[in-house]
């Protein structure tokens, strides 16, 4: 087993390749902090400003998940996520930039008039192809995969939000460029979804800044199924890292909020549009129903229970401006 010096000097050796500009900036929210009655500090890092693609999160995580695959040959890479999905836009911008080939599954109906992301897909060069559900998305990877390879492709299945190990090794390596931008706030609140940013700021903030707290609002799951992935992802982070189990406090660090799901994914509640007008009309940040319009609803909420009232506050903003002006 390592020490956590060693885990750091590991993780920070991981090949990646140059996906946009980073470091993200990190933006103070004044007006926004002022409207909601918070009396702490309030930033956001903008992941959101990632230059490729219309950047967000998911950009981050394929910075090592894509250098990867190049160093193993790969030539074309399949992932899935809904019509609107932030993940599939980025994976389909990150193929384009890397003239890699790119197949997404996507869970829906093929909209009769793209717009959002469902429209930056096609204008990157990806195939799509369309299932009914969720459940179909997994088989249907594997089916374009095996029917890739008998060409003589090399094709890659990448998961659902690129929530494997090594895409949340790339959020914890964030947690360091945020550290180095001389910011460690007492709490990170974001978007909770596919586990695998969660479980990156956890293990990101265990390694570079212990005492910030980690919340992660749900955009869909609920509360003890997201705390489930990201547990699991944490102890795979350990695994890579060759740490003991628990290192890096996943259990007690795990907190996760369903109370902004309101009726499902993707649908807007009356706590998110006043979230998502906030956000743009005092700071002209935008976020979408998604996902970042629920986080932020969270955030307000807490905010005006008081509970950041000794407490600076950082929301770490995933991304989504696309599908934000397509409802």
């Amino acid at each position: 087993m390592t020490d956590l010096r060693t885990a750091r000097n590991w993780m920070e050796s991981l090949r990646a390749v140059e996906l946009g500009h980073l470091p993200s900036p990190v933006d103070d929210l004044p007006r926004l902090r002022d409207a909601i009655g918070m009396k702490a500090r309030l930033l956001a890092k903008r992941d959101d400003a990632i230059s490729l693609g219309f950047g967000g999160n998911k950009v981050r995580k394929l910075t090592l998940v894509a250098a990867e695959a190049i160093a193993d040959g790969v030539d074309t890479l399949i992932t899935c996520g809904g019509v609107q999905s932030n993940h599939c836009r980025a994976t389909a911008a990150a193929a384009a930039k890397l003239g890699l080939a790119c197949h997404i599954v996507a869970n829906g109906s093929k909209p009769d008039q793209p717009t959002g992301n469902a429209l930056l897909v096609s204008m990157y060069g990806a195939h799509v192809t369309y299932v009914s559900s969720r459940a179909e998305r997994a088989p249907m990877m594997e089916r374009v995969a095996v029917g890739l390879s008998a060409v003589g492709r090399r094709p890659l299945i990448i998961p659902l939000g690129a929530s494997t190990a090594l895409g949340a090794m790339a959020i914890a390596l964030g947690v360091k460029e945020l550290v180095e931008q001389g910011v460690e706030p007492d709490v990170i609140l974001h978007a909770s979804s596919s586990g695998g940013t969660q479980a990156g700021l956890i293990a990101g903030c265990a390694l570079y800044s212990p005492h910030t707290r980690i919340v992660g609002i749900s955009a869909d799951d609920s509360a003890a199924d997201i705390r489930a992935v990201v547990l699991r992802l944490v102890g795979e982070i350990e695994a890579e890292l060759r740490l003991a189990t628990g290192a890096l406090g996943g259990e007690d660090r795990c907190e996760v909020d369903d109370t902004m799901v309101g009726k499902g994914y993707g649908i807007p509640s009356d706590a998110s549009r006043e979230a998502q007008h906030l956000a743009a009309s005092t700071e002209a940040l935008i976020t979408d129903h998604w996902y970042t319009a629920k986080a932020m609803a969270g955030l307000i909420a807490r905010a005006r229970k008081g509970q950041f009232d000794r407490s600076s506050v950082l929301f770490w903003h995933t991304g989504g401006q696309p599908s934000a002006i397509t409802n």
